[in-house]
């Protein structure tokens, strides 16, 4: 996928080396991949080759700044260029393998590599078969690489790929490894902070941000990474002050225009939303946060049809997705279609975690559509002990991120009718399996596989818990790839396929 290329401001500062010496061009280039700021590495070296077209040392930077900027295009036609002026080896073959990789082409990325065993090989090689959703495949090429020797790229990928497939034992393994062959580097910071945050330790995870950004200033990896901290602590001021920062220096990269979109979301600046999606409507994926956010900004901005449009190709997509589900029921009212609303919010409204937003709108739809069900859902509504189901269900969310299994699962079993909720019984089992439960969890997941059997949420949940438990294998890998199946888009799904095709059975 190619992504944006935008000239740090280190090209400035570094202006006086480029031009006319290319010497100091490649020198500066050289500089700026030790500092792993890659705009600088191929600005640098594009210099260089203004000069001597065939200079393979500048060849060979460019076409590593062109691959670590996602740009396979451009590295492949680089490496032509360097195989024409000489360039060989098993080196330009494997960055020929990252390129077709870049480009969409995994198949050919196993052909490049054929029988090299190197681990810079497997890493590309499981690369290629996650690209092909084919997880096992890719956890056993990097447990061969691993085996081959150390590489910090794939030591990097694969705690990547333990901390995606939620397995804390092994990223901890994975990123013992990573530091020692890159303290230092960003993406060590990066992951460490990750890691932390996911365990629950914001401090750690904030100071490992920080000292990144402060090391790495040409990169806005470290400030996306605070700006979302700073959010999802509430500190939305916060959070536009970093995003800020990233815009100073990659405002047409799409991560950091992504993070403008939603915190402008969250401060209900609209206008903003719209003026910054509006050119991008006919490629957005409507169920991407971007989409989402779109399609919010028109529905707000009185085009409720259109809005409609966006969030019902959303639900489509991602028919698990409680926000698409209320958005569309809220659009779908808007539009006069009172009946249709009241359907679609129900599953939502019903729960024993509905809130008075929720319930708010079902009746408003209930009432539009002078549905007899108007009554209930009042009284649901108005209901004393509606104030005390959100204060439980916002306590068990705000567990499980922080991933404090016993409170949430103390939060989840106090709330009335938990164990008629399939999505209160799948909370269950998650914090039941993370505290070592594994009776309980097994039954919690049983239950709401019950309740919803084509669900993917439950049958990812139901083979999770067998293989955590070490547990009827057979049984946990036709769940888990069933769920694989019914949202192939899922990275947490094909991961724990994954560990679960490679766990003893």
């Amino acid at each position: 996928m190619k992504r944006l290329l935008v000239l740090s401001p280190l090209v400035l500062l570094l202006a006086a080396c480029g031009g006319g010496d290319p010497a100091a061009s490649l020198a500066a280039a050289r500089e700026a991949q030790r500092v792993e700021d890659y705009p600088t590495m191929r600005a640098k070296a594009l210099e260089v080759l203004d000069h001597h077209a065939e200079d393979p040392a500048a060849l060979a930077l460019l076409a590593r700044a062109q691959l670590m900027l996602g740009d396979g295009d451009g590295a492949q036609a680089t490496l032509q260029r360097w195989r024409a002026a000489g360039g060989s080896g098993a080196e330009i073959t494997r960055m020929l393998a990252e390129a077709a990789l870049l480009r969409g082409l995994p198949r050919k990325t196993l052909d490049y590599l054929g029988k090299d065993g190197s681990p810079d090989a497997w890493r590309l090689r499981a690369a290629a078969h996650i690209a092909q959703d084919e997880a096992p495949a890719a956890l056993d090429a990097f447990r061969k690489g691993l085996a081959a020797g150390d590489d910090y790229q794939l030591a990097r990928d694969y705690a990547r790929f333990m901390m995606t497939a939620q397995d804390d034992a092994g990223t901890r393994e994975a990123l013992d490894r990573v530091r020692r062959l890159g303290p230092d580097r960003l993406d060590t910071l990066l992951l460490q902070g990750q890691f932390a945050q996911r365990q629950g330790r914001m401090v750690e995870a904030r100071a490992a941000y920080v000292a990144a950004a402060k090391r790495y200033t040409a990169r806005v990896e470290p400030l996306l990474a605070l700006a979302q901290g700073a959010d999802l602590a509430g500190n939305v001021d916060e959070a536009i002050g970093w995003i800020n920062r990233a815009e100073k220096i990659a405002p047409t990269d799409t991560r950091v225009v992504s993070l403008v979109v939603q915190l402008a979301s969250e401060k209900g600046d609209w206008e903003r939303v719209r003026k910054i999606m509006a050119p991008n409507e006919g490629t957005l994926d409507p169920r991407s946060p971007d989409g989402l956010s779109y399609a919010e900004a028109l529905l707000n901005l009185n085009h409720p049809e259109q809005a409609r449009a966006i969030f019902a190709q959303a639900l489509l997509l991602s028919p698990q997705n409680p926000y698409s589900r209320l958005m569309l029921a809220q659009a779908q009212l808007a539009t006069g279609d009172a009946a249709t609303a009241l359907r679609t919010i129900r599953p939502l409204s019903d729960s024993a975690m509905a809130g008075r937003r929720e319930l708010t709108l079902a009746l408003h739809a209930a009432q539009a559509a002078e549905d007899p069900s108007a009554a209930a859902i009042a009284a649901r509504l108005n209901a004393p002990q509606l104030e005390r189901s959100q204060q439980l269900s916002n306590a068990g969310q705000a567990a499980l991120i922080r991933r404090d299994w016993a409170a949430a699962l103390a939060a989840y079993r106090s709330l009335p009718g938990f164990d008629n909720d399939p999505e209160v019984l799948r909370r269950l089992a998650q914090a039941a399996t993370g505290l070592g439960r594994h009776d309980e969890a097994i039954g919690y997941a049983d239950r709401a596989l019950t309740f919803a059997p084509r669900n993917p949420d439950m049958l990812h949940m139901a083979g999770l818990t067998r293989l955590n438990a070490g547990r009827d294998h057979d049984q946990a890998v036709r769940f888990i790839e069933q769920a694989s199946e019914l949202d192939p888009a899922n990275p947490l799904f094909h991961a724990d396929l994954a560990r679960a095709m490679h766990a003893p059975g």
